[in-house]
């Protein structure tokens, strides 16, 4: 029988984790150490080994993390922050080691199996991308110039968060007439009602305010934040050039792509400016149904970007009348997890068990999975929102699949964690239309983890994939939520037992495709910006923003408008030229749906070719391959038109 791990790290033991964390760092140093004083140095005894004590410390780290995110203390916050620069240095040393670097080169030589080829090309890849392989000089120039970016795009992400905090508007109480009682009671206070540029009170005013004029000047406060981020913003773009043509690139694009599965800056911005191409007759269309509707409903004035959320709300309420309220009681949570796990069963043949193990919390459930012909490895499933626990969804791995050093199979372990609405004395716990999408968005990640036949865990699960590749079979998943066939399966009211019906169903699809084309140019117009600012240096950022607005936007932007002094995910996230990755993970995901959807849903020969393609494979090869091998050619764009209800003009 597999040796699972049982989940047992309390606030009792964290101390003890905390010493395991500590000792395998030291013991990896020390092996680290005997593994360059070898000779020869191969496959089987270096790389092989690198990977299982990284391997060993995340199965040690896990715990800690997953623990302070889902059942947060002053325990854990202190065990969790304790470790974090400890990690951070082991890593950073490990990045920076020459020795390491200079024996993955010598081992590329080696005839390797082509799952071991990518685990060392990857490895190399990261060591280029920190600077090894640099002059004394230039690493120390490298060096600082991370520091300083650190500095800068923290500060950006600082001065946006202040300026979101300092600014309130104060209205009065014809300034909130019709709006939603439970937005109204949130916002009442001493004055009057206070809204602020938080998401949750903006996003109130925006959709539901009805006095025009407060809700230009909640936009423009929104618009025009944090004015000192655009001096940042032109230190951050110079530096990162720099960055790049010290590493041997062209620009900053071209270097965040050489992680990415896009080949080129070009090929992004023709994918992005030909889905913008075909998209912008519909989106045009779209506005136009709206400047009509508004002025039906007695709007005396052209619509500006600050009307658009308010009557989109007013116009999406008389076509489909969507309230998640009449839809919850057909979503009852166990109900839900237990008709997805019967929908992947008759999709891929996987069996779900419940068993009894330890868990963090009594909602917790985890369930052993198979196939017909082999165990796939466990799934802690944690859905509903309770105290102490991180907001939103995410899946996290605890255990890679993968062979360890005595040649056994070492089975994967992941975490499923959302935040839905918990049970209550007399209800069980009932999910929202979106819940149903994002449980199958986070299954779709779990799945990609867990089914995974690969020896080397650098590239096992999603180890290993590219960052614009990770969300294709999460999003291929979530693809499903609303098909008719599949809420068969579970969407039945929890008292009476009736099936969710069919007029519902056709109102959910319909309403996801709402407004899906002036969505899509939205998102184009930021991810064509972002590639353009960083293809070249110096650049006018203003400019390049009104030249990519004249030629996707179709919502006139008041010229007051600097979306980019709060475009954080660029300048203060991880998404530098790789914005556009949310759209290319759907093309590939609403290609392959089409393939499933197109071929009757439960067709068994794509959906083998599916797990053994893409699931198994993980990161152990180019996602394009994973893809051509399963499709039996690259992937097309017109698929995620097609999903999203956009008639081409193209």
């Amino acid at each position: 029988m597999p040796n699972f791990p049982e989940f047992r790290v309390t606030d009792e033991n964290l101390d003890k984790q905390k010493e395991l964390v500590l000792r395998t760092i030291e013991e990896n140093r020390k092996k680290i150490e005997e593994l360059l004083n070898m000779e020869p140095k191969t496959y089987e005894n270096f790389v092989r080994p690198l990977q299982l004590m990284e391997e060993k410390l995340g199965f040690y780290f896990s715990p800690v993390s997953h623990l302070n995110y889902v059942k947060n203390s002053p325990k854990t916050e202190e065990i969790y922050n304790a470790l974090l620069p400890e990690l951070s240095r082991y890593h950073t040393e490990l990045g920076q080691n020459e020795k390491i670097y200079e024996a993955l080169k010598q081992i590329l030589e080696e005839d390797l199996a082509p799952e071991q080829r990518k685990v060392v090309e990857d490895m190399i890849i990261e060591f280029e991308l920190s600077g090894v392989a640099l002059g004394k000089s230039a690493k120390e120039e490298l060096k600082a110039i991370n520091i300083k970016l650190s500095e800068l795009t923290s500060s950006f992400g600082q001065n946006l968060l202040k300026a979101t905090d300092a600014y309130e508007m104060i209205v009065s109480k014809s300034d909130v007439e019709g709006m939603p009682e439970s937005l109204k009671e949130a916002a009442k206070c001493e004055e009057g009602y206070r809204f602020t540029l938080k998401q949750p009170s903006y996003i109130a005013y925006m959709t539901y305010g009805p006095n025009r004029e407060k809700r230009e000047e909640l936009y423009k406060a929104y618009v025009t934040r944090a004015p000192e981020n655009e001096a940042l913003i032109d230190e951050i773009l110079a530096l990162r050039h720099k960055k790049a043509r010290l590493l041997g690139f062209e620009n900053y694009a071209e270097l965040s792509l050489e992680t990415k599965m896009a080949a080129s800056p070009e090929e992004v911005v023709s994918f992005l400016k030909d889905l913008a191409q075909k998209s912008k007759l519909q989106a045009k269309k779209e506005f136009e149904a709206l400047q009509a509707f508004a002025k039906e409903q007695g709007a005396k004035y052209d619509l500006k970007a600050f009307d658009i959320a308010y009557w989109s709300e007013r116009l999406k309420k008389a076509k489909y009348d969507i309230d998640d309220e009449e839809y919850k009681p057909y979503f009852e949570k166990d109900a839900t997890v237990n008709g997805l796990f019967t929908f992947l069963h008759k999709l891929f043949k996987l069996e779900f068990q419940e068993i009894d193990t330890p868990v963090w919390h009594e909602s917790v459930k985890c369930y052993e999975i198979s196939l017909p012909n082999r165990l796939v490895g466990r799934l802690y499933v944690d859905l509903e929102a309770r105290e102490g626990k991180r907001g939103g969804a995410w899946m996290d791995e605890w255990v890679s699949h993968h062979i360890d050093q005595k040649g056994e199979v070492v089975y994967p372990v992941a975490y499923i964690v959302a935040n839905f609405a918990p049970a209550t004395k007399t209800t069980p716990s009932l999910l929202r239309p979106d819940d149903i999408v994002t449980l199958f968005h986070e299954m779709g990640h779990a799945l990609h983890h867990l089914l995974s036949e690969v020896s080397e865990p650098a590239v096992s699960g999603i180890a290993g994939v590219e960052w614009d590749a990770v969300e294709f079979p999460s999003q291929f998943l979530e693809n499903f939520a609303y098909e008719e066939e599949v809420l068969h399966l579970f969407a039945k009211h929890y008292k009476t037992g009736e099936p969710l019906p069919k007029a519902m169903i056709e109102r959910l699809k319909k309403a996801k495709n709402f407004q899906s084309a002036m969505a899509m140019v939205r998102q184009l117009e930021f991810g064509l910006f972002d590639m353009l600012v960083h293809m070249d240096w110096p650049v006018d950022v203003q400019q390049v923003l009104d030249e990519v607005r004249e030629e996707v936007s179709v919502v006139p932007t008041p010229p007051y408008n600097k979306f980019q002094w709060g475009f954080s995910h660029i300048f203060a996230g991880g998404y530098a030229a790789g914005y556009y990755s949310y759209k290319w993970a759907e093309v590939l995901s609403a290609d392959a749906f089409f393939m499933f959807v197109d071929n009757g849903i439960y067709n068994d020969e794509i959906a083998e070719s599916y797990l053994q393609e893409i699931l198994c494979k993980g990161g152990s090869r180019p996602a394009l391959e994973s893809f051509k091998a399963f499709a039996g050619r690259t992937p097309k764009s017109e698929a995620l038109l097609k999903l999203c209800g956009i008639e081409s003009e193209a």
